[in-house]
């Protein structure tokens, strides 16, 4: 996993790559990848810890090798599990908008230390991990008060069964 900073639009900080639209950041994506390996770019501030995105991974690539995959694209495979979505317009809400943004990429494949090195060339720096919003999270993932009172589990690990019983919902 890659981390840093971009901004999409007019008015950016000096210090922060800047694109024109979020179709010019996914395009320098899509360059910086190889065929077969994966690259998927989320707004850390719904990302709920590493363990989230891992186990995204694990479910999008299980699922493309058992021809269960709502999406053709394995990237946007693992998008829709990290949202905990089927739909694609839906699970789009944790990608990248206008502004300034924390920005977590998921490299995967056979080439994933080479692309990564070409994503980190791409972000500004910056610890997007630390960024996450816990009630934008919660939020997001419809994870209530009376839940999290209810359970030790951490915010992270009931993200984390959101992302599994996506597989249950198909």
């Amino acid at each position: 996993m890659v981390e840093g900073r971009i901004h999409v639009g007019e008015d950016f900080p000096p210090d922060v790559p800047a694109f024109a639209s979020i179709e010019a950041f996914v395009a320098e994506l899509a360059d910086a990848s190889t065929s077969g390996t994966a690259v998927q770019a989320f707004d850390a501030r719904y990302v709920a810890g590493r363990r989230h995105l891992e186990t995204a991974v694990d479910h999008a690539n299980r699922s493309m090798d058992r021809d269960e995959n709502v999406a053709e694209d394995r990237a946007v495979e693992i998008l829709c599990y990290a949202a905990g979505r089927r739909q694609i317009e839906r699970a789009l809400e944790m990608g990248i908008g206008a502004g300034t943004t924390p920005v977590l990429v998921v490299v995967d494949g056979p080439d994933e230390v080479s692309v990564a090195n070409r994503v980190e060339s791409v972000l500004g720096p910056g610890e997007a991990f630390a960024l996450s919003d816990p009630d934008r999270i919660a939020t997001f993932f419809d994870v209530t008060d009376r839940e999290r009172a209810a359970t030790d589990a951490s915010l992270q690990a009931l993200v984390c069964e959101r992302v599994a019983l996506l597989d249950v919902e198909k």
